[in-house]
């Protein structure tokens, strides 16, 4: 596990403010030296004030920020913290084992699937159900969107950016729809936050499924669902992303299992009718 995870892990099922995400975000971000930032340095590279790191660690349970360094410090210089990668490993194969310990974390995050629960039934109910997600996010949100369409009567993909993005979630908005999913992934474009925004004033409820609790774009939804990022490579891995949109779509049928059982059958005979599939 490296040190990001284990400095985000402390921070796992606390609501906190925008304010407090970003303190957060930092102290992931300078995760090797987290354990030895003052509250006035942590407060500088925040842009928050002093009195703000305070309640942020009293947010998460401490007595104050002397008491958060402490425990930074005893999950940072831990033997397993410490400890290197299996002998021997390239970096691809040390790039897989990291996905292999996404996947554990979101598996463990899984045990509670009340937000999981909660947004299944908002995207569940939303008539039409607007899905976002540009550049990087664009291929997962191209797979929840092809899957939803098979049990969801009307599913607008929106994957491309420009001035017709806007217009599209407002016809999806005048059309009835009443949520929308919202994948953002690394590196957080500017214009999926723009459209986050646009459609909470619109009155959406924004399901959001980014890559940390304390993303950027966390403030800007009403359910987070959070699975790491691999960075080990040139290029992101997003095993855990997909894996908890599967997760979704499952709880979005589970949500509406009559309606699930007909759409599907349907689909089926449809299918076989026009030959779709080798047999």
């Amino acid at each position: 596990m490296t040190a990001a995870q284990r400095v985000l892990d402390l921070f796992d099922g606390y609501r906190l403010t925008p304010a407090q995400r970003r303190i957060a975000q930092c102290l992931v971000e300078h995760a090797g030296g987290a354990a030895y930032l003052s509250s006035g340095e942590l407060a500088g590279l925040a842009q928050v004030s002093q009195p703000s790191v305070t309640r942020f660690a009293m947010a998460l349970g401490f007595d104050g920020y002397p008491s958060l360094r402490r425990r930074l410090r005893e999950v940072l210089d831990s033997p397993a913290a410490q400890a290197g990668p299996e002998a021997g490993d390239n970096e691809w194969q040390r790039a897989i084992h990291g996905e292999r310990d996404n996947l554990g974390r979101l598996a463990d995050q899984l045990a509670d699937g009340r937000a999981v629960t909660e947004a299944a039934k908002l995207l569940a109910a939303s008539r039409p159900l607007p899905v976002l997600g540009l550049r990087a996010a664009a291929p997962i949100a191209g797979y929840v969107a092809y899957f939803a369409a098979k049990v969801h009567p009307d599913v607008r993909l929106l994957d491309t950016g420009g001035s017709l993005l806007a217009d599209r979630l407002e016809q999806a908005r005048a059309a009835g729809a009443t949520a929308m999913l919202a994948a953002v992934l690394p590196r957080y474009p500017r214009e999926a936050l723009d459209v986050l925004r646009l459609a909470r004033a619109g009155g959406l409820s924004a399901v959001v499924l980014t890559d940390s609790p304390v993303s950027p774009v966390a403030a800007h939804a009403d359910v987070v669902l959070p699975a790491a990022v691999g960075s080990r490579l040139v290029f992101d891995l997003h095993a855990a992303p997909l894996a908890l949109a599967g997760v979704l779509l499952q709880a979005m049928c589970d949500a509406q299992p009559a309606h699930t059982q007909e759409r599907l059958e349907s689909f089926e005979r449809s299918a076989a009718r026009r030959q779709v599939f080798v047999p």
